[in-house]
């Protein structure tokens, strides 16, 4: 029982599905941006704050829900924030105005905020250790489907349907995987002990952890904090570059497709270099484009840069979710990888209100994606000297 109830195949297709769903309603978010600063006559900073506010969400939603997971179980916590974020998503389409658009992304930002934790964290707890970090980031790949089915349906469905009808469409395709995750099962371990929410903090920060926690939280700050900052604004900025809406949305699907491969490649590696190697290098590509394509000045440059920065980032968000609950022992692995994201989505909030901010000032591109680019540096400088390898070890 327990480990062997769900198949690891049927276990990636169905986390992987309500995933990709997600991924789609993040990734329109970029394109609907953009679309609603015609329509609204929003200014960068209200632009900026579409972003954060979801971002907040994942915060609030990350952080509950990690430790609610520890207390009733990942399956019933990974169902309750999927309906949380479709029906959040769903309502979204009929929203009249900025504010409560605002408003509705918050909880669409908690329902998100809350699954992606414990959906890698229940993956995790039921994968063989030399097959592991593999299956989380193969589980992360699902995200770059849902980025590309977004680019996609930005490009074919808004220009003539409108925005309203392609974020209802993803609200009603996460329905769906809602159905799929009643087959998943959860190992028995994984709620057994239950600890309050001070307990939980307090043990993050025992010796055994204080590291790996202090570790994290710098990382999933800086890596959320350039993430956000740089993709949910990729649209705007191309179209700062001196492209049509149309052009913008079609080149921001091309350097998508590149997050796949980004992903299949550290999936790869993940078991042959280990994680810390995979994670330093994959960030190490991403600072490196992100400084290229702030520089990029013509189309090849851009969409080079663009495929490479969607190649190292995407990669590095897949080692990192499987990297995050091989820290921690069963009793607190989801509280601590759920905190972590939580405190990654603070970056998340102060990313697109930096963009927003700067923009408006006239500071250049090139200094705004140098800034991110030095964001990801110190990610990298906190795994050299805080973590440690956790590849093939058996999780406690």
């Amino acid at each position: 029982m327990g480990v062997q109830q769900t198949a690891p195949k049927k276990l990636l297709v169905v986390s992987g599905l309500a995933w990709l769903f997600d991924a789609m309603d993040v990734g329109l978010l970029a394109f609907v941006i953009a679309a609603l600063k015609t329509e609204w006559q929003l200014t960068p900073g209200q632009m900026g704050w579409i972003g954060s506010v979801s971002s907040i969400g994942m915060a609030v939603g990350a952080i509950f829900f990690g430790i609610l997971a520890d207390r009733i179980g990942r399956k019933d916590v990974l169902i309750f924030t999927l309906l949380l974020f479709s029906v959040g998503a769903g309502l979204s389409a009929f929203a009249t105005g900025y504010t409560i658009f605002l408003v509705i992304r918050f909880f669409v930002g908690a329902g998100l905020g809350g699954e992606l934790p414990v959906a890698s964290t229940l993956v995790s707890e039921q994968v063989a250790p030399e097959h592991r970090g593999r299956m989380v980031v193969l589980l992360e790949s699902f995200w770059a489907g849902g980025w590309l089915l977004a680019a996609i349906i930005a490009y074919l469905v808004m220009p003539t349907w409108g925005w309203r009808v392609a974020v209802l469409g993803s609200a009603l395709t996460a329905l769906y995987a809602l159905y799929l995750r009643y087959g998943l099962h959860e190992a028995p371990h994984a709620s057994g002990q239950r600890q309050s929410v001070g307990q939980s903090l307090r043990q993050l920060w025992q010796p055994t952890y204080w590291r790996a926690t202090l570790m994290l939280w710098i990382v999933w700050f800086m890596v959320v904090f350039s993430y956000y900052g740089m993709f949910l604004w990729l649209p705007s900025v191309m179209v700062l570059k001196g492209f049509t809406m149309i052009n913008s949305f079609g080149y921001t699907l091309l350097m998508t497709i590149a997050q796949l491969p980004g992903y299949f490649v550290a999936a790869w590696l993940i078991e042959k270099w280990g994680r810390k190697s995979v994670l330093v290098w994959f960030l190490l590509g991403t600072a490196a484009s992100a400084i290229a394509f702030g520089l990029a000045n013509n189309t090849a440059m851009l969409l080079t840069a663009g495929s490479l920065l969607s190649f190292f980032n995407l990669g590095a968000w897949g080692a990192l979710y499987a990297y995050s609950p091989e820290q921690y022992s069963a009793v607190i692995r989801a509280s601590g990888s759920g905190i972590a994201a939580g405190v990654g989505r603070i970056g998340g909030i102060l990313g697109p209100l930096l963009v927003g901010s700067l923009v408006a000032q006239g500071v250049s591109l090139p200094l705004i994606f140098g800034i991110f680019a030095g964001a990801i540096v110190i990610a990298v400088v906190a795994i050299i000297t805080l973590g440690r390898e956790t590849m093939g070890v058996p999780l406690e």
